[in-house]
């Protein structure tokens, strides 16, 4: 018989962690300029004035404000003011 402890189960990564949440709220504090680029390639620029568990409203100037599903998002990143 071998008497070798067995480490402890490692826990699972949470599956929410409110980071998404946390960086949006950001965003719409600072109205900070963001370019999201969408699933199909298409890129647009504005900020972010409201979102909620599936899209972001994305108020732009000089054009419609749009309504985004997040699902539709690729990615999104802060742009350099300048």
């Amino acid at each position: 018989m071998d008497n070798q402890r067995q480490p402890p189960p490692r826990s699972r990564a949470p599956e929410v962690t409110f980071e998404e949440v946390r960086y949006l709220k950001r965003l719409i504090d600072r109205e900070a300029p963001v370019r999201v680029r969408l699933r199909n390639n298409e890129e647009v620029d504005g900020t972010i004035e409201y979102y909620d568990h599936s899209f972001i409203r994305l108020t732009r100037v000089g054009a419609p404000n749009l309504f985004i599903f997040k699902r539709d998002i690729k990615y999104l990143y802060e742009r350099q003011e300048g």
